[in-house]
């Protein structure tokens, strides 16, 4: 699949957090990036879903988890959860970066928030 389908394996992270949650001083759960242009979001379960709002400004389709020990990728378009090509390194957020995160703006009750 080559970027005009929703992937460009040769296309870096945007970096090791959500882009829109950093700068707007908030939290996440999880973490995914746009196979297309690599910009790191935070995921459904997250308060902000900033991965999906991505993907409904930009038409870019198919997002992959950040996180450590996963490499599925999911199709907005087809709302299908697949495996696909490898995508440049890192595949995933730092080791010792926490979940939910980042550590110091996540709250005591974050389980109570995300219901």
């Amino acid at each position: 699949m080559t970027a005009s389908g929703g992937i460009d394996p040769d296309v870096a992270p945007s970096g090791n957090d959500c882009v829109e949650c950093d700068a707007e001083g908030l939290w996440w759960f999880h973490l995914r990036r746009c196979a297309e242009c690599g910009h790191v979001g935070c995921c459904d379960d997250s308060l902000a879903k900033h991965a999906t709002a991505h993907f409904r400004e930009t038409g870019h389709p198919v997002i992959q988890s950040f996180e450590p020990g996963e490499t599925w990728m999911f199709d907005y378009r087809t709302e299908a959860v697949f495996e696909g090509p490898s995508l440049t390194a890192p595949t995933h957020h730092p080791l010792g970066q926490t979940t939910p995160g980042p550590a110091d703006r996540v709250p005591t009750d974050w389980q109570a928030q995300l219901g």
